[in-house]
């Protein structure tokens, strides 16, 4: 058979469908090599905790996703499979982590150094200008 004959077994919307599944497994299976080329140890080492965290909620979100698909292929309907309990437990804990890394992206506030500021800034009367200010008023001229 050849390549027109099976274009006529399906829609043609269907076509545009299938060609984009799959380029997206194309790019899973690089993804994945190029994650199985290096050890998990080695990977982690190089990691911080918090990301570390990270690369285990998309690996495991990943991996139960593919099931979600596999499910799907299967005739078997994945909203009512415990998969669906397990990938929404996974969003939560990414959901924590994205806390997180928002809170240490926020920017802290140096309360010392703001207490000072205002300090500085709010004008404090003392016994030598207490009749008179700090900027002369309009029309006078300073001395």
């Amino acid at each position: 058979m050849s390549e027109d004959d099976n274009s006529e077994e399906y829609p043609t919307e269907i076509h545009d469908y299938l060609a984009a599944f799959e380029k997206s497994l194309g790019s899973v299976d690089e993804m994945l090599k190029t994650m199985m080329s290096v050890s998990r140890s080695e990977l982690l080492q190089k990691l911080d905790p918090l990301e570390q965290a990270k690369l285990d909620l998309v690996s495991v979100y990943t991996l139960n996703s593919m099931f979600w698909v596999y499910l799907a292929t299967q005739g078997i309907n994945p909203k009512e499979h415990p998969v669906k309990q397990e990938l929404e437990r996974i969003r939560t804990y990414m959901n924590k982590v994205k806390e997180i890394t928002d809170k240490k992206k926020a920017s802290r506030l140096d309360k010392g150094a703001a207490s000072r500021f205002v300090k500085n800034a709010l004008w404090e009367p003392n016994a030598e200008n207490e009749h008179t200010s700090k900027t002369p008023a309009k029309g006078k001229k300073r001395q």
